[in-house]
C-alpha cells in the first residue's frame, strides 16, 4: 500500500466513490484524457507517439538505442527510439499474418537484437549499426513440445547469455522454454509452468527464472547443460508477469499481476523473501494489474507500472514500501530507469476518441474500415520521458495527482430519492431479482443515434424503429443512458468485463493477435485460470462471488459453448450448475426469437427467448425466481452480408424482437414490481459512434426507472456491475467497479408499475443476404462460429452499406488526436472484384 499518504481514503469510502464530472471518455485537446471507466489520464513528462499497443521496450547496451515492440490488432512495428530525445528514428513494420510480440533482447556486444515473432514461431534476428536495425531472418522454434506434441509455441519473453551464444525463450502457449544455439542454430526445449511469459538470467548466464503468468510460479531452469532442465519453482503471487534481477542477480523482483504485489527472491535460497504490496488504498481490491518493471540506476528504488492505476508506483527497496506514485497516460507496459530519467510506454495512450470518420466501422458496408476508425487498432500507443530531478516534493505533487485522478479520495457518490440502490452493501432495496441482458457489439450512435432525447448524432443511426422498435422505445420510455462506455474494446475483453470488473494483462496482451490472424487463442470465456483478472481465479466472476453468499443464480448463455449434443456447457463447475443447458450458446445460426429465421442450424433447439420465457413462466408459477439471471442474447453481432445468412437489419430485428419479449413477459408477471434490468452490450466495436468508440447501449428497466428521462451522468460496463453488486449484497469484485459510479441516478423512489407490451419490428425477420448483397464475397470469407473472429473493420463495413447502400458515402471525421493514419489495409478489400 501507499505510505504516508494521508488522503488515501478506505476501501468502505472508495467503495461508493463518485466518477461525476468526467464530461465524455477520451482524448481532451490539452493533451489530458479520460478513460471508459472514468480515470482521468494527465501522464508526466514529454509525450512521444508510438505505435498500435506497444507492450515492451528495452535499452541497448551502450544506451543508444531504445526498442519498442508495437504488438497490436493493426498494423504491428517495431520502433527504435533515440533516448535523447525520444524522437523515433526507425519503424519496421509486420501486417498479418507476420507478427512480433513482447520479446526483446540485444546481444551483450549490442550488435545483434532478437525479438518474439508471437504466433509465427519465430524470433526474428536483426544487425545493429548506426542507430538502426537490418532483419536479417529468424530462427525457426521447434513445433513439439517436450511431450512430442505438436504446439503452438508462441515465444514471448527472451534472454540472451552473458556470451551472447545462445538464447532463452519463453514459449507462452506451449508451456515451455527452448535454449537456442544462434551459431548453429541447434534447440532443446523442456517444459515449465503455465503461459511462461518473461525470463530473466543470474548465476552468471547458468539459470534462467521463467515467470508462468497462467497461474502463481516462477519456474527456475538450469542452462548451463546441452539441454535445460526446470529445476525449481518457487510460489509467487497471481499471474506474475514482468522480472528483473539486481546487478549483482542475486535478487529478482517478480510483477505479480493480479494480486497487485512484488515477490522479492533470494536467488541463492529460491525463495520469496518480501511480498510488497502495491494496493493504492487501505482495504483496496485488486486493479492495480502491475506489468513492468525496472530498478533504479543505484539499485535503491524500483519502479512498477501499475496498468491498472495509469502510474508508476516508486518502491523504496530498503522499506519495501511505496514512496510514490507518477502519472502515466493509459495503461503503461514498460518502464526503463536511465540517466535521471523514466522512459514508459503506455499501450493505449490518450484513448479513441470519436470513430465517425471515413471508413469507421459499419456492418452493412462494402469497403474495410479504416485502422484509424475500429477500437481494436485506432488508439495509437505513447512514450512518456519523465525527468526525476524534481526530488520528494515533485513525487508528492505527482502523488496527489494519481490520487485525484483515480478517485482514490472521493468518499461520496450521487444518491437517487428515496435510496431504492443501496448506499452500502447489506441495505435494503425494493429490488428483489435483477436480470443481466448482454448483447454484442453495438455503439450508441447506432441504434440510438436518431431518438429525439440524448446526445446522439442521426446520421449514424443505421437501426431505427423498423428493425429495433423496443430497444428504442424502452430506451425513451424508461431512462435513456446516453454518457456510457464499455470498458473493452473487444469481446476478449468485454466479457470479463462485465462478468469480474477487469480484463487482465493476459487477456490484454493476447487478444490483438487473436483477432488478426497471428494465431493466439481467444483469451476470454473459457476455464484457462490465465484469464480470471483477479487474485482467486476461483473467485473471479460474479456468479462465484453470489455462490460464495448463497444467491441463487440462473445462466443463460454466459461463459458457455456447445457440447457434442449442441447443448450449452460451462467449463467452471460453479457456473455449470446454474446454466440452462437447452438455452442456446453463441450461434449465429441460432435464432434469439424468431422461429421463421432463415439460417436455422440443425442443432439449434427452439428460440432462445422462447427457452428463457419456459423457464421464466416456471418461476411465475412457483413464486420463486432466482436473484440474478444473465441473458445473452448475441443476434445483434449479425453475419455482415454473408450470403444465405440474415441481413444485418433482419438479425437486429430477431435480437430487438427477443429483448422486448424479456421485458413484456417480465412487467406482466408478480416479479415486476421488485425486479430491475440491465442491457448492455459487451463492447461497441461494431459500429461508429460521433463521442467516443467506446460510448455503447446502456439500458435499466424497472418500475423504478420509468421516468422518460434522460441521465447524462457517466457510466460504465463497471458503473452497471457495482449497481448489480449493490443490489445483489456484494462487495466490489476489483478497484474499477469500487470506483465507478453506481447507476443511482437512473433510479426514482417512485415506481410505475405498467407494464410494457412487446412491438414485433416491421423489418422482414427472414430477409436473407443474396450472391449481390454489399461485400458478400469478402463477408463469406469470416469466421462466424465465435464471436469476433472476423475481420471486424472489413465487416463493420458490410453492414453500413447493406443498411445504406453500396454507393454511401462515409462523414468527414470530427477529431483527430495525431492527424490521419493511413488505410493501409483498405485497398484490397474495397470491392468484390
Amino acid at each position: 500500500m501507499l505510505a504516508g499518504t494521508a488522503v488515501l481514503a478506505t476501501g468502505a469510502a472508495v467503495a461508493l466513490a463518485a466518477a461525476g464530472g468526467q464530461g465524455s471518455a477520451g482524448p481532451k485537446d490539452d493533451g489530458t484524457a479520460i478513460t471508459p471507466v472514468g480515470y482521468k489520464v494527465t501522464p508526466a513528462g514529454q509525450q512521444a507517439q508510438l505505435g498500435n499497443l506497444p507492450l515492451n521496450a528495452v535499452l541497448s547496451p551502450d544506451k543508444s538505442m531504445l526498442l519498442v515492440s508495437n504488438a497490436g490488432q493493426g498494423t504491428q512495428s517495431l520502433q527504435v527510439v533515440d533516448p535523447g530525445d525520444s524522437e523515433v528514428v526507425q519503424t519496421i513494420s509486420y501486417k498479418s499474418p507476420a507478427a512480433i510480440f513482447t520479446g526483446l533482447a540485444f546481444s551483450p556486444d549490442g550488435k545483434r537484437a532478437y525479438v518474439s515473432g508471437g504466433g509465427r514461431e519465430i524470433i526474428h534476428t536483426y544487425d545493429v549499426a548506426d542507430g538502426r536495425l537490418t532483419e536479417k531472418g529468424s530462427i525457426k522454434l521447434p513445433t513439439k513440445n517436450p511431450d512430442g506434441q505438436a504446439v503452438n509455441m508462441y515465444p514471448a519473453g527472451i534472454a540472451v547469455t552473458p556470451d551472447g551464444k545462445r538464447l532463452v525463450v519463453a514459449d507462452r502457449l506451449a508451456d515451455a522454454v527452448t535454449v537456442v544455439d544462434v551459431g548453429d542454430g541447434s534447440m532443446a526445449t523442456t517444459a515449465v509452468g503455465h503461459d511462461p511469459y518473461a525470463v530473466v538470467l543470474a548465476d552468471g548466464g547458468n539459470t534462467a527464472y521463467v515467470t508462468n503468468q497462467g497461474g502463481n510460479t516462477v519456474s527456475v531452469v538450469d542452462v548451463s547443460g546441452a539441454a535445460p532442465v526446470q529445476s525449481d519453482s518457487i510460489e509467487v503471487g497471481t499471474h506474475p508477469n514482468a522480472v528483473v534481477a539486481d546487478a549483482e542477480g542475486d535478487t529478482l523482483y517478480v510483477a505479480n499481476g493480479d494480486s497487485d504485489q512484488v515477490s522479492v527472491i533470494d536467488a541463492a535460497t529460491r525463495k520469496v523473501t518480501r511480498t510488497i504490496g502495491l494496493a493504492p488504498y487501505r482495504h483496496a481490491p485488486v486493479g492495480s494489474n502491475p506489468d513492468a518493471l525496472a530498478l533504479s540506476e543505484d539499485g535503491r528504488r524500483l519502479y512498477v507500472a501499475n496498468s491498472g492505476n495509469n502510474d508508476i508506483a516508486v518502491v523504496d527497496l530498503k522499506e519495501g514500501k511505496t514512496d510514490g506514485l507518477i502519472p502515466t497516460a493509459w495503461y503503461p507496459t514498460a518502464v526503463i530507469a536511465h540517466d535521471g530519467k523514466l522512459y514508459v510506454t503506455n499501450a493505449k495512450g490518450l484513448g479513441a476518441g470519436p470513430n465517425n470518420g471515413p471508413g469507421y466501422p459499419n456492418p452493412t458496408s462494402t469497403a474495410a474500415t479504416s485502422p484509424d476508425q475500429y477500437s481494436g487498432s485506432m488508439m495509437k500507443g505513447t512514450l512518456s520521458t519523465v525527468q526525476l530531478d524534481g526530488g520528494n516534493k515533485q513525487l508528492k505533487r505527482w502523488t496527489r495527482t494519481v490520487v485525484a485522478n483515480n478517485g482514490f479520495e472521493q468518499k461520496d457518490s450521487p444518491r437517487a430519492t428515496g435510496a431504492v440502490v443501496p448506499r452500502r452493501v447489506g441495505e435494503k432495496s425494493p429490488i428483489k431479482h435483477v436480470i443481466y441482458v448482454v448483447k454484442e457489439n453495438r455503439t450508441y450512435d447506432q441504434e440510438f443515434g436518431s431518438l429525439s432525447q440524448g446526445n446522439g448524432d442521426a446520421s449514424l443511426n443505421l437501426f431505427g424503429d423498423d428493425s429495433a422498435p423496443n430497444a428504442r422505445a424502452l430506451e425513451q420510455r424508461f431512462v435513456t443512458l446516453d454518457n456510457f462506455y464499455a470498458d473493452a474494446e473487444v469481446s476478449a475483453q468485454g466479457w470479463n468485463w462485465t462478468v469480474a470488473a477487469n480484463s487482465n494483462p493476459y487477456s490484454e496482451q493476447g487478444w490483438p493477435a487473436n483477432y488478426s490472424g497471428r494465431n493466439h487463442s481467444y483469451p476470454s470465456e473459457n476455464g484457462d485460470p490465465a484469464i480470471a483478472p483477479n487474485k482467486d481465479p476461483e473467485h473471479a466472476y460474479i456468479w462465484q462471488r453470489l455462490a460464495d453468499k448463497g444467491v441463487g443464480f440462473r445462466n443463460y448463455g454466459f461463459y458457455v459453448n456447445a457440447d457434442a449434443a449442441g447443448k450449452a456447457a460451462a467449463q467452471d463447475p460453479v457456473l455449470n450448475a446454474g446454466t440452462d443447458h437447452d438455452f442456446g450458446p453463441y450461434n449465429l445460426s441460432c435464432p434469439d426469437s424468431a422461429n421463421t429465421f432463415p439460417a436455422r442450424g440443425t442443432t439449434c433447439g427452439s428460440p432462445r427467448i422462447e427457452e428463457w420465457k419456459k423457464e421464466f413462466q416456471g418461476y411465475e408459477a412457483s413464486g420463486e425466481l432466482p436473484a440474478f439471471e444473465m441473458v445473452r442474447l448475441p443476434n445483434d453481432h449479425t453475419s455482415g452480408t454473408k450470403a444465405g445468412m440474415p441481413t444485418p437489419q433482419a438479425y437486429v430485428a430477431d435480437n430487438d424482437w427477443a429483448l422486448g419479449q424479456l421485458v413484456d413477459e417480465v412487467s406482466h408477471s408478480r416479479f415486476w414490481k421488485s425486479t430491475a434490468i440491465f442491457v448492455t452490450e459487451d463492447d461497441a466495436q461494431n459500429g461508429p459512434d460521433h463521442v467516443d468508440a467506446h460510448r455503447t447501449i446502456s439500458q435499466v428497466i424497472s418500475p423504478y426507472t420509468q421516468t422518460g428521462r434522460v441521465d447524462s451522468t457517466f457510466y460504465s460496463t463497471a458503473s452497471m456491475v457495482r449497481t448489480i453488486e449493490l443490489l445483489l449484497g456484494l462487495s466490489p469484485m476489483t478497484q474499477f467497479d469500487a470506483y465507478a459510479t453506481p447507476m443511482v441516478n437512473s433510479f426514482t423512489a417512485r415506481p410505475r408499475v405498467e407494464a410494457y407490451d412487446a412491438v414485433k419490428p416491421s423489418t422482414d425477420l427472414a430477409a436473407v443476404n443474396t450472391v449481390n448483397s454489399p461485400m458478400a464475397k469478402v463477408s463469406a470469407k469470416q469466421d462466424l462460429t465465435k464471436e469476433d473472429q472476423i475481420d471486424e473493420r472489413t465487416f463493420n463495413e458490410a453492414i453500413w452499406k447493406s443498411v445504406r447502400g453500396a454507393g454511401s458515402v462515409m462523414p468527414a471525421p470530427r477529431h483527430d488526436l495525431y492527424g490521419a493514419v493511413p488505410n493501409d489495409q483498405a485497398a484490397e478489400l474495397d470491392d468484390d472484384d
